[in-house]
């Protein structure tokens, strides 16, 4: 199933690119790239949704 999330990208006084996505308490990632960025926030999201997943599943 796709979900859309919004994603809050800024980039910092290191030259490095932060993403994070306010839907998902704690999921964020950096990158020195726009493109290593995208990637890295996709698996971001994956993993912020397994644990929300298996969070629920626990209780």
């Amino acid at each position: 199933m796709k979900k859309d999330f919004n994603v809050k990208i800024e980039k910092d006084e290191d030259g490095f690119f932060i993403a994070s996505v306010p839907g998902l308490r704690g999921c964020h990632t950096q990158a020195k790239s726009p493109d290593e960025l995208i990637i890295r926030i996709r698996e971001a999201i994956q993993l912020c949704l397994q644990v929300k997943t298996l969070h629920r599943q626990n209780k």
